[in-house]
């Protein structure tokens, strides 16, 4: 899903917001918690979404970038063809059906239980459809994790994986817990998904009444959302509205829930580099934005030379409607590195 704030047309983030993200830079564990936003989106899409990354205090989380959820709510999704570069889009659906097409020729069904996951490499684009006509319940996170020197300028690909492994987690009291791992590596198990570096992104499920230890690996920095009911994590209470940052140096974290509770948990290698993040686009530099953008728009201009080599292709059975790239703010993008 493109990068959505408040305008229908352009469909990425404010291009005034342009900001630079910078490595970790953290010493030790945190417990942070951080309010996510609420992003209505405009046009035919009548849709908001509640975004916990990038946060002004926290830009990354590994290599995670981006993090939001589109629901539970009804909706008419109608998200046109746009652009990526320099990272991979990750779908995790909770409730409904939507139909993605890319450059690469994939057309899938996105539904629960199933991974879907995109890598833009140098250059991709797709579709995101509802399935159906009206107004249907929808609800998924959508995450982007920031491509390394060594795969983001490769090629575009996708991949949806409906079988992932499943970890127990150890009961303090009351009954085991049980996580999915969709991303990375967890307790020792791994996702049979891409990844180009260290990194976890699991589903947690936690029973009513218990109380369980998730292990953690102690180098990389950790963060976790509730999805559906409230627990409390390290002792510090989390609900659906807020984002948990953990920091650095933990083994493990304690969650324990009364009444049952979904949560999410990112986390990774603190990131090789600085990453400029603008619109649909994570690059190392506002060159590399530009240029970028301007392939975009060239590809969709009416005199675009038939037969001239497309960095990022037309999406699979759709026509010219595409999503134009907003217009580059009047200054350089600026750095931007996290305060925690």
């Amino acid at each position: 899903m493109t990068r959505l704030d408040v305008d229908s047309t352009a469909g990425g983030l404010n291009p005034d917001a342009a900001e630079i993200a910078g490595p970790a830079e953290c010493s030790g564990p945190r417990t942070l918690v951080l309010e996510s936003r609420d992003v209505p989106l405009g046009g035919v899409r009548a849709m908001s979404v509640r975004r916990s990354l990038p946060q002004r205090e926290l830009p990354l989380v590994g290599a995670w970038c981006f993090l939001d959820r589109f629901g539970p709510q009804e909706a008419r999704m109608r998200v046109e063809p746009h652009p990526h570069i320099g990272l991979q889009t990750v779908t995790w659906p909770y409730i409904g059906e939507v139909r993605h097409r890319d450059t690469v020729g994939s057309d899938v069904v996105v539904r629960r239980g199933a991974l879907n996951l995109m890598t833009s490499g140098a250059g991709i684009a797709h579709s995101e459809y509802s399935v159906g006509q009206d107004a249907t319940p929808l609800d998924a996170l959508q995450l982007w994790v920031a491509l390394p020197e060594s795969r983001r300028h490769g090629p575009p690909a996708f991949e949806q994986h409906a079988v992932l492994p499943d970890v127990e987690l150890e009961a303090i009291t009351g009954e085991p817990g049980g996580a999915t791992v969709v991303m990375g590596e967890l307790a020792g198990v791994s996702s049979p998904a891409s990844t180009y570096t260290p990194i976890v992104g699991a589903e947690l499920r936690i029973p009513a009444g218990s109380s369980v230890r998730v292990p953690l690996n102690p180098a990389w920095e950790h963060a976790l959302i509730a999805v559906e009911g409230e627990a409390a994590v390290a002792s510090t209470p989390l609900d659906t509205a807020h984002l948990l940052y953990l920091g650095l140096q933990r083994d493990d974290v304690v969650v324990e829930s009364t009444t049952g509770a979904t949560l999410f948990l990112l986390g990774g290698e603190p990131f090789e580099d600085d990453i400029v993040m603008w619109w649909n686009f994570v690059a190392r530099s506002h060159e590399e934005i530009a240029d970028a953008r301007e392939a975009w728009e060239a590809e969709g201009s009416a005199d675009a030379a038939d037969g001239a080599p497309a960095r990022f292709g037309r999406v699979v059975d759709h026509g010219d409607e595409r999503i134009p790239a907003p217009p580059l703010p009047a200054v350089r993008l600026t750095r931007r590195r996290r305060r925690v």
